[in-house]
């Protein structure tokens, strides 16, 4: 076995390690050695929420939450299946067609469920 073949495989993983470690060793530097750190009450006040933490920020989330981000990512890789099947439709034929027309039906058969839960009702 030839191990000049496994070069450019080298190569690739450590050019992907750089590009992935290199951006956040220089960003740690520029942090250390250029930003200023004087933090006071105006900088470490909340900004993204608007209004002041009134609990330990290890309190229970009520698990909507988790049933929502759930459903999102269960239709976004729904969708993520429908584009390639739409553009090999022709290829496929009639058994692929069908296949998907039952995974869409469990996919529908489960927003109903959760529909019908009340997993989508806030209060």
């Amino acid at each position: 076995m030839n191990l000049d073949q496994y070069l450019p495989v080298l190569l690739f993983i450590l050019v992907g390690v750089g590009v992935g470690v290199a951006p956040q060793l220089i960003g740690w530097g520029a942090a250390r050695f250029l930003g200023f750190q004087k933090p006071d009450a105006a900088k470490n006040s909340p900004y993204e929420c608007g209004f002041e933490a009134f609990e330990d920020a290890r309190m229970k989330f009520d698990v909507r939450y988790y049933l929502v981000a759930i459903l999102f990512i269960l239709f976004d890789l729904e969708i993520a299946f429908l584009f390639p099947w739409a553009v090999a439709l022709k290829d496929i034929g009639a058994v692929g067609f069908w296949s998907m027309m039952i995974f869409l039906a469990i996919l529908v058969v489960g927003f109903i469920y959760e529909w019908k839960k009340g997993a989508l009702d806030w209060e």
